[in-house]
């Protein structure tokens, strides 16, 4: 990335950077003094960085391309650069511990770090960042920062904040532990990227390969150069394996080609990609017996090698001659998208027409010569090395170690597993953090409610709850419940049925019980008596008829319930009085018992503490109906009381 350009084609190919690449990571260094002065001193301080982290990437293979920064002029003077990590996540993460090492080294910068993902360092601390942290708040809020990863809080910038802004913050703030991240997230991010830059170095894995002498003498002067080979290789089609057929810059003389053993150093994702892929050496190539398997394998990676860097570096001649290549394809697709095609066909005529002008146009813009650049780059690097004299007797007499265990390519399982188990004790902590808070919560609302004592519980509230329950949520069809619950469906004719009830009970008994209905409305008139005269008369009669009865059955019915101790199990109006004194001297004579009126609250609240109690903390239908009433008791309610 360079300083920003204002061209009309820079901003068309800026469609593209949208949506950032799945596989590159971004990282933006921005000084305090950028803020106040010019950009004057980004020049000296891109120097000095570059020059700090020169001993921890020199040992280090990148996938497809090193560390680097640029001077960006926008939307403040920054340093910027971006790496494209492909198939060795290693690659990203190792660029973290960089910036994290530059921000410790070098006190007053801020720093971001982000890919396609978003904040990802903060995705991977998810399980400790605080709930109001999520994609949609976390925009110019995190920075990293002399060692730490800060997070402006919410507090300070309700809505988004400018980038200016929280720089400004961060610079200004007089205690930095305001937007510094807690504890937790510094521990696992340290732990994520406390093993680096070891852990980067394990990652690079070391060969013994069988080469041409040209191969061989571009590696010995540019070992990164291999990250270009293996991605040529890997990323090759039916145009670019023509080149490799051939072989003309790096096989000129066929099988007469002298060939050397050397070592070779790699990512462990470029080994990978280039042991499991099959791949039919070209005629043209010089390859010993199978019957000597080690040095066959020798053979025909090194070949696979060599294939890779004749593919790469014809294929960026030929680009770099055009001034093409990937940025070409980026423009051409962004004028796809905003319509420029107008969609025609491709390869009509009028399609090739506005294509040629587009072309014209790219090779006039700037980025038609940024990109001959970064493709001419390898190419021109490569013809300077080949230029400079050279023969196998350059590699004879050198003890080469053997080379890497590559077991970890078969036995990754366990690797893999170890890391998951990782985060599954991760999640586990945090659901159990998470349910002591809420089980917390509870117990808290529970002592609130109940006064931290049961005796300062509200029992009346039960029986006005129940109360209130009864003449406001019932009616003679039932209790209303709430939607929400799945009632089956009885075939049941109410209406016909009170209207029968009605007419063996008569009306008598009937009285207005606050409810929003008449019992007397709506009877059927199929009982009625069709003669008003014998209507009257009969109703008198069976009235009369109706009060002996009723008397009659009400004293056998007492009578019968006297006999046994169900009227003892509720408690009377008069009974708490009477509990003072000492069972033997009760004042409450028998006689009296069936004049002195069942306490219906207390009875009411009684059954419902000990139904609540025998239910032991499980689901019943005295905490269903509490609940549906909106009222809690305490767990140990019941019990002694």
């Amino acid at each position: 990335m360079a300083a920003a350009d204002s061209s009309p084609s820079s901003s068309i190919f800026g469609l593209r950077n949208s949506c950032p690449p799945d596989d590159t990571v971004f990282y933006s260094i921005f000084p305090d003094s950028s803020l106040t002065t010019a950009a004057d001193e980004l020049q000296s301080l891109h120097l000095q960085i570059l020059h700090h982290i020169a001993p921890f990437t020199d040992p280090y293979i990148w996938q497809h391309q090193p560390f680097s920064l640029s001077i960006t002029l926008s939307p403040v003077p920054h340093l910027s650069g971006h790496l494209r990590f492909g198939d060795n996540l290693e690659d990203e993460w190792f660029v973290v511990y960089l910036l994290f090492e530059i921000s410790r080294t070098f006190p007053n910068l801020s720093i971001r770090v982000w890919d396609s993902d978003g904040e990802f360092l903060l995705i991977e601390s998810a399980f400790h960042l605080p709930k109001w942290v999520n994609p949609d708040t976390s925009t110019n809020r995190v920075f990293i920062r002399r060692g730490l990863l800060h997070i402006i809080p919410k507090s300070k910038f309700p809505s988004t904040p400018k980038l200016e802004d929280s720089l400004r913050f961060l610079v200004s703030a007089d205690d930095d532990s305001v937007s510094r991240a807690p504890d937790a997230v510094q521990l696992h991010l340290s732990k994520r990227i406390g093993e680096h830059p070891q852990r980067a170095y394990r990652n690079v894995h070391r060969v013994r390969v069988r080469l041409p002498v040209s191969v061989a003498w571009v590696l010995k002067h540019e070992p990164s150069l291999i990250s270009l080979a293996v991605e040529g290789f890997y990323d090759r089609d039916i145009d670019s394996m023509k080149y490799a057929a051939r072989m003309e810059k790096f096989l000129p003389r066929g099988k007469q080609e002298e060939m050397v053993e050397v070592g070779v150093r790699m990512s462990r994702a470029m080994y990978a990609q280039l042991v499991q892929q099959k791949f039919q050496a070209p005629g043209c190539f010089p390859m010993p017996e199978r019957s000597n398997v080690g040095k066959y394998v020798e053979a025909e990676l090194g070949m696979k090698i060599s294939c890779g860097f004749e593919m790469m570096y014809q294929l960026r001649k030929k680009q770099g001659d055009e001034g093409k290549g990937s940025t070409w394809e980026a423009f051409r697709e962004s004028l796809e998208r905003s319509g420029y095609f107008e969609g025609l066909l491709p390869g009509s005529k009028e399609y090739k027409r506005l294509l040629e002008n587009a072309e014209g146009y790219y090779r006039n813009s700037s980025l038609h010569v940024r990109a001959r650049e970064v493709l001419s780059a390898p190419v021109k690097r490569i013809d300077e090395i080949l230029a400079l004299p050279h023969s196998a007797d350059d590699f004879k007499n050198q003890e080469l170690p053997p080379s890497d265990d590559d077991s970890w390519l078969y036995g990754g399982e366990d690797e893999l597993n170890a890391a998951l188990r990782d985060r599954e004790k991760e999640m586990e902590l945090y659901n159990l953090n998470q349910k002591n808070k809420n089980k917390s919560k509870v117990q808290q609302d529970g002592e609130s409610a109940s006064g931290k004592d049961f005796d300062e519980f509200d029992l009346g509230g039960i029986a006005k709850s129940m109360q209130a329950f009864v003449d406001k949520m019932s009616s003679y069809e039932g209790a209303e419940v709430p939607n929400d619950r799945n009632m089956k469906d009885v075939d049941f004719d109410v209406d016909q049925f009170m209207k029968d009830m009605e007419t063996v009970m008569g009306h008598s008994g009937s009285k207005d019980n606050g409810n929003d209905f008449d019992l007397d409305e709506g009877l059927s008139s199929d009982l009625d008596l069709d003669d008003d005269e014998d209507d009257s008369e009969h109703s008198e009669d069976i009235e009369e008829g109706e009060n002996d009865f009723m008397d009659t059955y009400s004293d056998a019915l007492n009578k019968e319930l006297k006999a046994t101790t169900l009227d003892k199990t509720f408690v009377r109006a008069e009974e708490q009085s009477s509990k003072k004194n000492d069972e033997g001297t009760s004042t409450v004579n028998d006689e009296m018992d069936e004049f002195t009126p069942v306490d219906v609250d207390i009875n009411l609240v009684k059954n419902f503490l000990v139904s609540y109690s025998s239910q032991e903390g499980l689901s019943g239908p005295a905490s269903n109906l509490l609940g549906l009433m909106g009222l809690r008791l305490p767990d140990d309610v019941g019990k002694g009381k």
